[in-house]
């Protein structure tokens, strides 16, 4: 088989990215069926099918290490387009995807951002999912970069420890008395409303289960908003794990009580990358390990 085809790898990439074909095809300022032809030549080059046709769009396994690479080609393209031509030259956008668990994006990882040097022609694409799944977009090729509680290294990737987020168990005071007066105990973890960013967070339930001894199914609250699901803790909806970064605020305040004092739940959380040699990931990485040495456990 021949070399592939760079414009037929970076079409994947904008298939699987925007989610249609017809979206890659406004992205590439090509035709649909532009699109389609350069799918349908890449697949056939490789004897596989490379895409599902499904919405949104996605690599099938035999797609993922082509994404992967289409990813790792646009960003050393720019990198040595930059190096050649000054970075004011231009040269066309390139997007770094990274995957960031809800709690991070909502303390820490802006801040990591701002640490970057101003880079032209560079943007950021900041996905969301928890922890515990961020290493699959890294897996099949979606993402360059993520924040994950996965400490082994996905296949091609590095990763480096980062430290851990603390979480305390917070409700309004007045909550606390009408569901936990008797203390922290399995029976008023089993009667008391529970609020959860999502199905796919567990941290509340590893919680209980350290505290009390228990695997509890107590009445649950879905609030997938980090900003909601503080705001209904403090209006006295229920009561959850919350990061000690903005549990502070509310605790120095009186708004929120410690409903289990002395006790915490520590996520250890990951950076795994692409094993390459690029300047933006390198930058990234040190901005993303100089924050969290300030800021995780």
């Amino acid at each position: 088989m021949e070399g592939l085809d760079s414009a037929q790898l970076r079409t994947l990439a904008a298939v699987v990215a925007e989610g249609s074909f017809d979206a890659a095809a406004r992205l590439l300022h090509l035709t649909p069926s532009a699109v389609s032809q350069r799918i349908k030549a890449l697949e056939e080059a490789v004897g596989q099918v490379l895409v599902r046709r499904v919405r949104p769009c996605v690599a099938t396994e035999a797609g993922r290490p082509l994404l992967r690479l289409a990813g790792q080609l646009a960003l050393l393209e720019r990198e040595a387009l930059a190096d050649a031509r000054g970075p004011l030259a231009g040269g066309g956008l390139v997007r770094v995807a990274v995957v960031v668990n809800a709690d991070s994006l909502a303390t820490w990882f802006p801040a990591a951002l701002a640490r970057l040097p101003r880079r032209a022609g560079l943007s950021f694409d900041l996905r969301q999912d928890d922890q515990d799944h961020t290493a699959e977009l890294l897996r099949d090729g979606s993402v360059t970069a993520a924040v994950t509680a996965q400490r082994e290294a996905v296949q091609g990737c590095r990763v480096q420890r980062l430290g851990a987020m603390r979480y305390r168990a917070l409700s309004t005071p007045e909550f606390a008395a009408d569901h936990f007066a008797a203390g922290f105990t399995a029976e008023a973890v089993a009667d008391a409303p529970l609020l959860v960013f999502d199905r796919k967070d567990r941290v509340q339930h590893r919680f209980i289960r350290a505290v009390t001894g228990r695997s509890l199914d107590p009445p649950v609250h879905y609030a997938p908003s980090v900003p909601g699901l503080s705001e209904l803790i403090r209006l006295g909806l229920g009561w959850s794990m919350v990061p000690e970064q903005i549990a502070e605020a509310d605790l120095s305040a009186g708004r929120c009580v410690d409903l289990a004092p002395g006790r915490h739940l520590d996520v250890p959380l990951y950076w795994q990358h692409w094993r390459l040699a690029s300047k933006v990931l390198t930058a990234l990485t040190a901005a993303v390990r100089a924050v969290t040495t300030e800021t995780l456990r």
